[in-house]
């Protein structure tokens, strides 16, 4: 059986391999947990464009496999992901995303873009 390596999730401190990355709160994960994580943010993502009617909006913007690019790896870098998944499943059709969304303003241009706003 072939083991699956791990990655290393360096933190702001940028220790090196060790005991002192532990206890600096870096966190070792396979490659899996890793790909998984980056999936559920990537759909988290969706699922924040689709309520708020701007999936479609997202698509016809220039560049926007960029855009988009960039608007997923905002969402990754996020802290919110489960206020966010409870948020997306609490409003049934809300106007603004929640304040701490990190594509709050490319969301707000989208809405005006189609008309919404």
């Amino acid at each position: 059986m072939t083991e699956i390596p791990l990655l290393t999730e360096i933190n702001v401190v940028g220790c090196q391999h060790g005991n002192d990355c532990h206890e600096a709160g870096v966190t070792d994960m396979s490659f899996l947990d890793y790909l998984i994580s980056v999936d559920a943010r990537t759909a988290l993502m969706g699922r924040m464009m689709q309520k708020l009617g701007v999936d479609r909006q997202l698509k016809t913007v220039p560049d926007h496999e960029a855009v988009t690019r960039r608007a997923v790896d905002r969402c990754r870098a996020c802290g919110h992901q489960d206020e966010c998944a409870i948020w997306i499943d609490e409003n049934e059709q809300p106007n603004d995303p929640p304040d701490y969304c990190r594509n709050r303003d490319l969301i707000a241009r989208l809405q005006h873009a189609a008309g919404l706003r």
